[in-house]
């Protein structure tokens, strides 16, 4: 028998192998609860006394040897796996799929139909100056309407702040680009504002503007009419009127929502119509403070809340969950 323990230390210091499979074998072999070490300790009571030290030896060298040799097996292949992956960051399988957050796909879909009757996309940062957020959009320091927006101000004198609409972004357009000019503005705005299932102190905004000769509001509400059939698939629209600085005449929206369902009652508080957006012909004082002659060119602007459109098409009752980043709520948008 020692002499076959002698054979089989010459075998397992001698045994490479080239995969996973091979190495869980030499392992069984030697390791396994039949294997050939285990086999040899049943047999060492056997062994006669006189030779049980030299035999009992000869197996533990052998049990060494086999440990040794799993060892080095196990670091060369976790080698060889190091070296055939190109990036071990990947994550392992199997991969979930992602979805587009709501927001952003209501926010495509909008620029879409815009982008159709011939709108492009302008875009401003997220921290402006107290010129390009209120002053140049006829809200001077005195303005009241100033108090409609509470502001997040980063530093005051002179004053900088986080954009409370993106109004902004068509001053800054308007400064540097004569018309005619059709541009949407979509993007983050921030207002200090209570968060409820209804508001927050972050949301997204995009604004349209549109300047050029002989623009009217007959032209302004053929644009809403079409924006509307196209989003909502419903085309009866009516335009109350109201205030903002920076537009006169101003309007609010309303598309008739119907009264389908119990949800249609509650989300139009049982009228069957729905605030959608603002809308107005630019006021002659905002296009003097950015040196377009009021006198040669008019126009018109609109602006809408994307979380408020975006509860409406896929009837959310908190805008909460819109940053929330709950993966139950994404995933409802994976086949979008």
């Amino acid at each position: 028998m020692i002499e076959k323990i002698e054979e089989l230390l010459t075998e397992v210091n001698s045994f490479n192998a080239t995969s996973k499979e091979e190495i869980e074998n030499f392992r069984i072999k030697y390791n396994g609860k039949k294997g050939v070490l285990n086999d040899f300790f049943e047999k060492f009571k056997e062994v006669p006394n006189d030779q049980k030290k030299e035999f009992g030896q000869k197996i533990n060298s052998l049990k060494q040897a086999v440990a040794g040799k799993l060892e080095d097996l196990k670091d060369s292949s976790q080698s060889a796996i190091v070296t055939e992956k190109e990036d071990l960051t990947r994550p392992a399988f199997p991969l979930d799929l992602g979805s587009r957050h709501p927001i952003n796909l209501v926010k495509n879909r909008i620029i879409e139909i815009f982008k159709s009757i011939g709108f492009a996309v302008a875009d401003g940062p997220e921290i402006e100056d107290d010129w390009h957020n209120f002053t140049a959009l006829n809200l001077p320091e005195y303005h009241p309407a100033r108090d409609m927006q509470d502001t997040f101000f980063i530093e005051q004198n002179p004053d900088v702040l986080l954009r409370t609409h993106t109004s902004s972004v068509q001053i800054r357009y308007m400064e540097e680009n004569q018309p005619p000019i059709r541009i949407l503005s979509p993007g983050r705005v921030f207002r200090n504002e209570a968060i409820s299932s209804r508001s927050h102190c972050i949301f997204h905004q995009i604004e349209g503007l549109y300047i050029d000769e002989n623009v009217s509001f007959a032209d302004l509400k053929q644009t809403i009419q079409f924006f509307t059939t196209e989003l909502f698939g419903k085309s009866k629209i009516r335009m109350r009127p109201s205030y903002f600085p920076f537009t006169e005449p101003s309007a609010e929206i309303d598309v008739y929502w119907g009264l389908n369902s119990e949800t249609d009652y509650r989300i139009t508080k049982g009228t069957g119509w729905l605030e959608i957006m603002g809308c107005g012909m630019v006021d002659p004082a905002v296009l003097k403070n950015v040196n377009i002659d009021a006198e040669k060119y008019s126009g018109y602007a609109f602006g809408m809340g994307i979380e408020r459109i975006t509860m409406l098409l896929y009837q959310m009752s908190d805008i909460r969950m819109f940053f929330e980043n709950d993966i139950r709520t994404l995933e409802q948008f994976k086949s979008l």
